[in-house]
């Protein structure tokens, strides 16, 4: 499947609240979009919102009149099912959540578009296999289930389909991406990946209620304490819609059993079309820990289970969690920080009562029986591809920042690369379209001296890793490469980057200066008068000038930089090992040397390599006019 480009056009079915916004967000990023449904009014009312969504960009500074007039300019509304499909690459299908009304539009929508067209249900509770079910093309088929509102929230859950090929879900994930959403790969399951969880934190905060365990404003005080959210569960469903907390939970029930009921004060509430009365003061400290342990049971319990079922990472749960709900932390952050066997215990209360309908995670039985305190998590992502090694910083929703877990991961996969023969080259990118934005300040704040010295020098163990290797390294830049992750990219052998993309060392803006090597490094490339500009001003320099300055290779339009990387070291790759690891060894010692020492260095170098079986072969595939076979010997 191609990836889409901006400029090339995208369909949204459906005007209502979803499909506007979708369709909002689609244009904001530079998308034409045809949104159509079936009168006139509706869409006046979907354009409307859009208007109206805008307007409030505006106030808040976030926009500007003409900015708004640009966003317009490229959504067209349209009742022509005909019209809005000509030409598109991606249909996103918005409009009601009832298989009976998505699944004909869909028999329609097919036969209409090509094979290489994306179809994309936003649904987000019905079964992607059940929606296509029969309809040809099943590998572009998938769901899209943005959360509400759309124009706004960034996460997107990326629902595969029995069928969907790897290359539909690249697409999709780099679209989201495109979109400056976060998106988070899940598989088609009741539920998803939020919604198993984060529903039945609501209903057990019903039931807390109906069992007299605490009050509402307890509940409201001990969720909103221990989630750190600023609207607690009951009164999120004034908001949202008590009718969707029940009928959600309901759909749950009926997929996973008795512990997914609805509540008894919740179907009642639904029912009689009521609110909950939040008003009143909390209660005491030993009662609201008391409803946070049992909510804790309850999320820390279900996402254990969607790891072990393979419907989402550990990962990627954790990251819904803090994107789309804006938790302070996610499910498997938490079991980590009470450690696992106290996590263990808080689900098992929760098991004890429900039994089958509520089972216990056997990995988190595992772990918690060997005495492992804490969930592996993974925030470095490695993706081979032939001689390739890919090096992925991989925590989007922090636009990568650097922490201390991030940089010993860095550590740890660079040195084993490094040690692998089958690898010849490295590339050092971020997972999204950014590279990273620095070192994690949340994590530095807190920071003593001393406790800053060894975070220091873990970035620089980790930049000299790089340098190190014995490997060619590329960093593939895009977005941002700021602080500590310019400083990481300096660190490569060189930079490619995407246009318009940012760099820059911005550590004086926070009392502190570059310390993962990025003033020496970048010093060495483009002298001092510039290096002191930079570090001293903290300001950013554009992918173009840091190219003409020095500090950059090349640079390259945004959609086609990793498929130049890829090809630059596909080429690097293609030459004999031998003399490209001496090659690299010479200019890098000769840049500290003079030019007489660093003439001899590069001459006894290159004398030996007329001692390898790579030199012999090189030349004899020269003579023979074949391509070369190198061995790296």
């Amino acid at each position: 499947m191609k990836r889409l480009r901006r400029g090339e056009p995208v369909t949204v079915l459906g005007a209502g609240n979803m499909g506007s916004g979708i369709a909002q967000a689609c244009a904001q990023a530079g998308f034409p979009v045809r949104v159509r449904d079936l009168s006139p009014q509706d869409l006046d009312r979907g354009r409307a919102a859009i208007s109206s969504t805008l307007d409030g960009a505006i106030q808040r500074g976030k926009l500007t009149p003409e900015g708004k007039g640009e966003v317009l300019s490229r959504v067209q509304f349209t009742t022509s099912l005909d019209e809005a499909l000509a030409g598109t690459r991606l249909v996103i299908e918005a409009v009601f959540e009832e298989e009976k009304v998505k699944r004909p539009l869909f028999e329609s929508v097919v036969p209409k578009v090509p094979r290489d067209t994306l179809v994309v249900s936003n649904t987000s509770s019905l079964s992607i296999a059940s929606l296509f079910d029969g309809l040809e093309g099943s590998e572009r088929f998938a769901g899209l289930h943005f959360f509400y509102p759309a124009a706004v929230n960034r996460l997107v859950e990326i629902v595969s389909g029995p069928g969907t090929s790897p290359g539909a879900l690249d697409a999709l994930t780099d679209f989201c991406y495109a979109l400056r959403k976060v998106p988070v790969r899940v598989k088609d399951s009741a539920g998803f990946c939020v919604n198993r969880f984060f529903v039945p934190y609501l209903n057990e905060s019903v039931r807390l209620l109906e069992e007299g365990i605490a009050d509402i404003p307890t509940i409201e005080a001990a969720a909103n304490e221990t989630f750190g959210t600023r609207l607690g569960p009951f009164e999120l469903m004034n908001v949202t819609g008590v009718t969707i907390a029940f009928h959600s939970e309901s759909s749950l029930a009926r997929s996973f059993g008795p512990f997914y009921e609805p509540a008894n004060l919740l179907r009642e509430r639904h029912e009689r079309k009521e609110r909950w009365e939040i008003s009143g003061t909390p209660g005491s400290m030993a009662d609201r820990e008391v409803v946070s342990q049992r909510l804790l049971g309850a999320v820390m319990g279900i996402a254990a289970r969607l790891a072990e079922e393979g419907v989402a990472s550990p990962e990627e749960t954790d990251r819904a969690a803090v994107v789309g709900l804006r938790w302070v932390r996610g499910p498997f952050a938490w079991m980590n920080r009470l450690g696992l066997p106290a996590a263990l215990a808080r689900v098992e209360a929760i098991h004890a009562r429900w039994g089958a309908s509520f089972p216990v995670s056997s990995e988190l039985q595992q772990r918690a029986g060997k005495g492992e305190p804490r969930w592996p998590l993974r925030f470095v992502r490695v993706e081979r591809e032939g001689p390739l090694a890919w090096v992925l910083l991989d925590r989007p929703e922090v636009l990568n920042a650097l922490n201390s877990e991030v940089l010993r991961q860095l550590d740890a996969q660079v040195r084993e690369l490094s040690a692998d023969p089958q690898v010849l080259v490295l590339l050092l990118a971020g997972s999204s379209r950014v590279f990273a934005a620095g070192a994690d300040i949340a994590e530095m704040a807190g920071k003593s001296a001393f406790e800053g010295r060894e975070f220091t020098f873990l970035g620089q163990r980790v930049t000299e890793a790089f340098e190190g290797s014995g490997k060619p390294s590329i960093a593939v830049v895009e977005g941002y490469a700021l602080g500590g992750g310019f400083e990481l990219a300096l660190a490569c052998d060189f930079i490619l980057a995407a246009e318009k993309t940012q760099l820059a060392l911005p550590e004086v803006t926070l009392g502190i200066h570059p310390g993962f090597g990025g003033s020496q490094r970048l010093l060495r490339l483009i002298g001092r008068a510039r290096t002191k500009l930079l570090v001293e001003s903290g300001l950013p320099i554009s992918a173009e000038e840091a190219e003409r300055w020095g500090a950059v290779a090349r640079v390259y339009p945004r959609d086609e930089l990793k498929e130049q990387a890829r090809s630059l070291a596909l080429t690097i790759a293609s030459r004999a090992p031998l003399a490209v690891r001496m090659a690299r060894s010479v200019i890098d010692q000769g840049a500290d040397a003079s030019l007489a020492s660093a003439l001899r260095l590069e001459g006894e170098s290159a004398s030996l390599t007329f001692s390898t079986e790579d030199q012999k072969e090189g030349m004899k595939a020269y003579l023979e006019r074949r391509p070369p076979r190198f061995q790296g010997r």
